[in-house]
């Protein structure tokens, strides 16, 4: 074996060896080679120890109050002796790929604390509102551990939703005095709701907004789960012991009918197709370079997909999705 490869396995045996001891700078050590790119072999190997952690999503849009959302919930779980990681994905430069990382300023509190482990990403130009490794970040922190994995994700459109193909319970959080009832009714984010918050409570439209959405959900026969309708002030405090209870009924409901399994299926479904994806995209970008420009979009498609070997009669399809689960139908309908 060459002193290069003996070189590397024992780097890797150290990382896991300081890893499962419980170490945090191998936890960060091994997120950070997941973002290099790196982390097949570190998620084959710890891939075992996953699923014991509740995994929380927080989305909604810029301004809402994510970060002081997460901060309170995290001084609301270590109050109860529960273990914490959470993941800030934060917006990247088109340009220079780079990011502020601002998310960290509002965390700033529990740095030093070390039942919380606080891990800042660059979104670096994925879509969704997360950052390409940040599914493997949230299973390397289940992996070590922690008792809560708190995602949060870039402040989103009405159509980034990614996050539900990721964490166990997704939180939606949106603002009072953010536009008109007619954006309550729009698909897209709202949909993905386990739990709607609606943060900065003492706005004087804040109950607008409430019955705005309870109205919204009036129109709609749940298949399951309800999504709960949680208030909160997050600078105070106010209201973040109801959205943790609200977090954890909506756990108890997955596994009391069975759904956790389901879920955690699609999740894993998401992420092999995400990988999978990816690969193919290199080859496929490859194999564009030397396409004839004559071609039409179609044809230059077809031959794409040839050159991979798959001849049977196949035809550019366009845009192909994935099947969900209808989780609300409109009343009548």
């Amino acid at each position: 074996m060459a002193p290069r490869v003996r070189e590397r396995e024992g780097a890797m045996t150290d990382l896991l060896e300081a890893f499962r001891a419980g170490e945090p700078r191998a936890l960060a050590r091994a997120i950070s080679r997941c973002e290099a790119g790196r982390g097949a072999e570190l998620i084959r190997a710890l891939y075992p120890l996953t699923g014991r952690a509740l995994t929380v999503g927080l989305t909604g849009p810029p301004g809402v109050g994510k970060s002081t959302i997460s901060g309170a919930l995290v001084t609301h779980l270590r109050a109860l002796g529960k273990t914490v990681g959470v993941i800030s994905v934060d917006p990247s430069s088109p340009f220079s790929h780079g990011a502020l990382l601002g998310d960290r300023i509002r965390l700033a509190e529990h740095f030093v604390d070390p039942g919380v482990f606080i891990r800042s990403m660059a979104s670096r130009g994925h879509l969704g509102g997360v950052a390409g490794a940040t599914a493997d970040a949230a299973s390397l922190m289940d992996a070590f551990g922690l008792d809560v994995v708190l995602i949060e994700t870039v402040g989103v459109g009405q159509s980034e939703i990614e996050i539900a193909e990721i964490a166990d319970t997704t939180v939606v959080a949106l603002q009072p005095g953010s536009g008109d009832s007619v954006q309550v009714l729009k698909a897209g984010v709202l949909e993905i709701a386990d739990v709607f918050v609606v943060n900065k409570s003492d706005h004087p439209m804040a109950l607008q907004l409430q019955r705005e959405i309870r109205s919204m959900m009036e129109m709609l026969d749940y298949a399951g789960w309800v999504p709960a309708l949680v208030s909160t002030q997050a600078l105070t405090g106010k209201g973040i012991d109801a959205l943790w209870n609200a977090i954890l009924a909506h756990d108890a409901w997955l596994r009391e009918s069975g759904q956790l399994r389901a879920k955690r299926r699609d999740a894993f479904a998401h992420r092999v197709r995400q990988l999978a994806m990816g690969t193919l995209e290199e080859r496929v970008e490859g194999a564009i370079v030397g396409l004839d420009d004559a071609l039409d979009p179609y044809a230059a498609a077809e031959t794409v997909v040839a050159s991979f070997g798959i001849h049977d009669g196949v035809h550019a399809t366009g845009n192909v999705r994935t099947a969900n689960v209808v989780r609300a139908t409109v009343k009548g309908l």
